[in-house]
């Protein structure tokens, strides 16, 4: 009789079960929702969202400058002017208007 040494089947599976439950949560932990993919695509979300914010804020101030310069506490002449011409179309009477 010879006898053979072959690991038990209970023990190759708990290994196996193991190994696959580490490669889920491995895999789990760079591609799923929460993972190291999503967290670099949130942060270049962030960046992106922070340089439009900025770009907003200052088309914010730039308008609030504007409708500052047109209120009744500071009128300035050559914004009423500008806009005026814009808007309405007027010209002065000294101007040529070439088309």
């Amino acid at each position: 009789m010879t006898i053979r040494n072959r690991p038990a089947i209970g023990a190759v599976t708990f290994f196996f079960i193991a190994f696959s439950l580490g490669l889920y949560f491995t895999f789990a932990a760079v591609q799923g929702d929460y993972g190291l993919f999503r967290r670099a695509e949130i942060s270049a979300d962030v960046d992106a969202l922070r340089a439009q914010l900025a770009e907003l804020d200052a088309d914010v101030a730039r308008m609030e400058n504007l409708t500052n310069r047109l209120s009744d506490d500071y009128l300035d002449l050559d914004l009423l002017d500008q806009q005026a011409r814009d808007v309405l179309g007027l010209i002065r009477s000294d101007e040529i208007v070439i088309r």
